[in-house]
């Protein structure tokens, strides 16, 4: 018998967007390989008899299933798709008894206990399920592709590849050795600091107050993150953020390495302002790069559409979810 963490969750609609109506809402939980057990927000349209088309949902990094990942989830859903959103494990509402820590392998995972879980739910059919995934989930979603053959359409959303900006820097601007080096034995010292301390060092997260002249990106954030837009108490991002070594095992391995064998339909969108677009043009290229699978694959830029625009809409009403619902209704048929 796999046990089960039991979790304590909220029953109160504690989400940064309004209800939709047209769907039902009820929490959910399943476990992933690792014993860890997640928690989702479950969303399916009503008056549906039939085993429904479905998709998994997730991320930004250090985000919560209340804020954007669950606007994808209902919005998809109130277009005739079952869809669920969860917390990865160690974050929000979701079980670990570690808090705010990742990792390219537990959280390529999550996605994968998800599609297990839809493969056994009575209202989906196991043969049409899908995955979204947003900023660095957009990567894990790609990572889970290549690895899950249930899988049959991918939709990695203003994307990040986190092994690539941990171990190379923003626009990889700490692409050395030794550069990578400082990072590796400051995270060592690090490690025995919280040891010594009896608890874990938090860093990263947004940062607040704001200065005057922080970068455009940085500025993208906070709008979304510490405001009324999408703060959310249980979001890494809208507080304290990650473990100071919550990402350390990012640094040493890359995600993506067999993308160009995916075979499954992916889409990747992303919007031209945002800082994090060269992520999306790079992993598309890789993917199709010496493939036999590229017809199925597509690179979507929005243009003046900013990172965090494609969390929420933000001023534009950036996300593309006609493409979305297109997408999806092609390759979950």
């Amino acid at each position: 018998m796999i046990k089960t963490e039991k979790l304590n969750l909220t029953s109160e609609w504690d989400k940064t967007y309004p209800r939709d109506e047209r769907v039902n809402h009820s929490k959910i939980t399943f476990t992933n390989r690792y014993g860890i057990t997640l928690a989702a927000d479950m969303y399916v349209p009503k008056n549906v008899a039939e085993k429904l088309p479905a998709i998994a949902v997730s991320g930004p990094f250090g985000a919560v299933k209340e804020q954007c990942s669950g606007l994808y989830a209902q919005t998809m859903a109130a277009r005739g798709f079952l869809t669920i959103a969860f917390d990865p494990s160690f974050t929000g509402e979701s079980g670990g008894n570690v808090r705010y820590m990742a990792s390219p392998d537990i959280n390529t995972e999550d996605f994968m206990a998800a599609v297990d879980f839809l493969s056994l739910c009575d209202k989906v059919d196991p043969d049409r399920i899908g995955i979204i995934g947003i900023c660095g989930w957009g990567g894990m979603a790609i990572n889970t592709a290549a690895l899950d053959t249930r899988v049959k359409a991918t939709a990695a959303m203003t994307m990040y590849d986190m092994t690539r900006v941990n171990a190379k820097g923003y626009f990889d601007s700490e692409d050395s050795e030794e550069a990578r080096y400082k990072k590796r034995a400051a995270m060592c010292a690090q490690r025995l600091a919280d040891l010594k301390n009896g608890e874990y060092k938090l860093g990263g997260g947004v940062v607040d107050p704001l200065p005057e002249d922080a970068p455009y990106f940085v500025k993208d954030y906070y709008d979304y993150y510490k405001t009324e837009r999408g703060y959310h108490p249980r979001s890494l991002n809208s507080n304290g953020g990650w473990n100071a070594i919550g990402c350390e095992s990012f640094m040493n391995q890359p995600i993506l390495h067999y993308s160009n064998e995916i075979r499954s339909a992916v889409l990747i969108v992303h919007g031209d302002k945002a800082h994090s677009c060269y992520f999306g043009r790079d992993a598309y290229a890789n993917m199709i790069k010496g493939s036999k699978y590229t017809e199925n694959k597509e690179l979507f830029i929005i243009p003046g559409a900013s990172h965090t625009d494609l969390y929420d809409g933000g001023n534009t009403n950036a996300i593309p979810f006609d493409k979305l619902e297109a997408f999806f209704r092609e390759y979950l048929k």
